[in-house]
């Protein structure tokens, strides 16, 4: 059982000697084949093998050597032998090649290969076994060419040749272009690049993978960081010299995802300067992918590490609030309350005003601030915006309330937490005729601000009415999507309020109705927030969403109505209807930007779809089998409006 939980403390843990299975496979402890070969050309589909030659060492003994002439099948080229000194009449009597490949891949079997530009021997080694319709091995592959180019300068030498690198290491053979003598040099000059590599802590076979990577030596010295870490999901912080805490990151494999920092992969300028602080790595063991997300997105509003760009000040997000006043107005507000309708949040102020800007182009709302009586003593002097028709100027009313605002002040709610369709359409008309006026400037920044516009209703729509949700418990088959692990369990989540409360994967085979029992028991408290802002973070109720929304999801528990308007804002993520309406009027073949990237998941404010997978709990109770296909009902409709399940947010 498990309730979520990312105190301060829920990073500290004891202190942990990690074993030598953990850390790696010494090098002394491989077994290596250095192999050699010579051929007739340069394609390995269409050349020959004359010379296989290879020595087995490990601990810098020698175990063994392979070495044999083969018969390519076809005439050996003048140049080729003379750099070889392998003629036509030498290879005429060796065996071919289907006699020679299966004693050196007996020799190999279980070892790992070493060659001077490896992708050359390879290559012929793979295009021979395709040939003979052997499956190839796999062996682990290492190439000396990158790690000397890595670890020898050019002061040192002039190129990275083997015969140059033999020179240079005093190696005790001198290749000659013979497969067995070269061979021989190459592994003296894999032995003498060990060493070269032991100081800067490669000395597992795991480290040769991203031994030849141009990481500086004091990032690549700390790759002892990700030792004794769990290869589990999770969530990992690197810690400064004081312990603060630096960066906050999540994955599916911990310790897998922690030494990357340490290698070339990581290309991000910023973090390389994180990694060359940071003294030590704290991990939090999570049972699902979705717990880790949900940690690291705590941990980071708890600590807002230097080093993390996103979700660190919540308190930033935005709405767009319809006021509660006698002739209400747009205002853009951190905060929400209760009774009001609004739309967001937004992750930008700036966002939020595009979306006001939308609304006040489709509705002749009042844009002043002033706070104005129901009815005036003295009428007031309307301003510029009355005068052009974008204001149904309330402020000039004396005689009673002036009822037409009334009716403006009625559309905009509806837009704000029902159908937008009207703002869609009059929006999508002007900007159709500005695109016909070749008003294209114009036309983008209306349609920057219907998109924020829409986007900010649609992720009001779907978070609302999360939020309202005192408890949802769901479940999903583990195994499938990004939850790792063997199938046959559940992942149970426990939501409230749009917060996780808690999560647990169940015994595969045994039947999961108990843990759901416990997690209930045990899961947080969450006291109820002001709808339509969730009780976590925002976009922490994304996550939830997204997860509610992946295949296989099943609700098990929903304590209140969860549903919303089956006309909403989601019908118009996209925004496909208004371009539409623009080809219309600037022709078929026009190009326009309506709907370029204005789906539900583009942008910084916009959120996957929800629920499409969510089915009835009655599929839990069968245990771990086979989950049904069968759909939830949809309810009947409420208060006049059709509803739908969260498949229709």
């Amino acid at each position: 059982m498990r309730a979520v939980n990312t105190s301060a403390s829920a990073g500290t843990r004891a202190p942990y000697q990690a074993t030598f299975e953990e850390l790696g496979t010494p090098l002394r402890d491989v077994t290596f084949v250095v192999v050699d070969l010579e051929t007739t050309g340069t394609n390995a589909k269409e050349g020959g093998i004359t010379e296989i030659g290879a020595v087995k060492v490990r601990g810098g003994e020698v175990l063994g050597e392979f070495q044999s002439l083969v018969n390519p099948g076809q005439p050996v080229p003048a140049f080729v032998a003379r750099l070889t000194g392998i003629t036509n009449a030498m290879v005429a009597t060796a065996p071919d090649i289907a006699l020679v490949l299966p004693s050196f891949l007996e020799f190999a079997h279980n070892t790992v290969l070493v060659a001077h530009n490896a992708p050359f021997d390879v290559g012929f080694l793979k295009a021979m076994c395709s040939r003979l319709d052997y499956p190839w091995p796999g062996f682990t592959v290492v190439d000396t060419v990158p790690l000397a180019r890595r670890l020898v300068t050019r002061d040192e030498a002039p190129n990275h040749k083997l015969s140059t690198l033999a020179n240079l290491f005093h190696a005790t053979v001198s290749p000659e272009h013979r497969a067995l003598a070269d061979a021989r040099a190459t592994v003296d000059v894999l032995h003498a690049l060990f060493d070269r590599l032991a100081p800067m802590g490669v000395t597992h076979l795991e480290d040769l993978a991203t031994a030849a990577d141009p990481v500086p030596p004091e990032v690549r010295r700390k790759r002892h960081l990700a030792d004794g870490l769990p290869d589990s999901p999770g969530v990992y912080l690197f810690r400064g010299p004081g312990d603060e805490v630096l960066y906050v990151g999540t994955s599916v494999n911990i310790r897998k995802r922690v030494r990357s920092y340490f290698t070339a992969a990581e290309k991000r300028r910023r973090i390389t300067e994180m990694v060359r602080i940071a003294e030590r790595v704290t991990p939090v063991a999570c049972a699902t992918p979705l717990e880790a997300q949900v940690r690291e997105l705590r941990l980071i509003t708890e600590h807002a590490p230097r080093y993390n760009r996103r979700s660190k000040f919540p308190e930033r997000h935005s709405w767009v609030r319809l006021t509660d006043e006698a002739y209400p107005r747009l205002s853009v507000v951190s905060g929400v309350v209760a009774g009001a309708a609004h739309i967001g949040p937004f992750g930008s102020r700036r966002t939020a005003q595009e979306a006001v800007h939308a609304l006040h182009d489709a509705l002749n709302l009042r844009q002043c601030t002033a706070r104005i009586p129901l009815v005036s003593k003295r009428p007031g002097s309307p301003c510029a915006l009355a005068g052009m028709g974008r204001c149904s100027a309330p402020c000039v009313a004396t005689e009673g309330p002036d009822t037409s605002y009334a009716d403006v002040a009625e559309a905009a709610r509806d837009a704000l937490t029902g159908d937008p369709a009207p703002v869609v359409r009059a929006l999508s008309d002007r900007i159709a005729a500005l695109a016909h006026q070749e008003r294209y400037e114009e036309a983008g920044e209306v349609t920057r601000r219907l998109r924020a516009f829409v986007h900010g209703a649609h992720r009001a729509q779907r978070i609302g009415p999360l939020a309202g949700c005192a408890e949802l418990v769901a479940a999903r088959p583990s195994g499938i999507g990004d939850a790792p692990g063997k199938p046959g369990g559940w992942e149970i989540v426990v939501i409230k309020h749009g917060r996780l409360a808690g999560t647990d994967v169940s015994v595969p085979g045994a039947s999961p109705l108990p843990l759901v029992d416990a997690l209930r028991t045990t899961a947080e408290h969450v006291e109820p927030p002001v709808a339509p802002a969730p009780a976590a973070h925002p976009e922490e109720t994304d996550l939830l969403l997204a997860w509610l929304d992946s295949p296989g999801v099943r609700l098990v528990h929903v304590s209140d109505t969860w549903a919303c308007p089956v006309r909403a804002a989601g019908a118009h993520a996209d925004l496909t209807w208004a371009s539409e309406r623009v080809r219309v009027e600037i022709g078929e073949g026009a190009e326009t930007d309506v709907g370029s990237g204005a789906g539900a998941g583009s942008g910084a404010d916009a959120v996957p779809g929800a629920g499409a997978g969510s089915r009835a709990h009655a599929d839990l109770a069968a245990g771990a089998g086979e989950p049904a296909d069968a759909a939830a009902p949809v309810p009947e409709p409420a208060n006049g409006r059709h509803v739908d399940t969260m498949t229709a947010c």
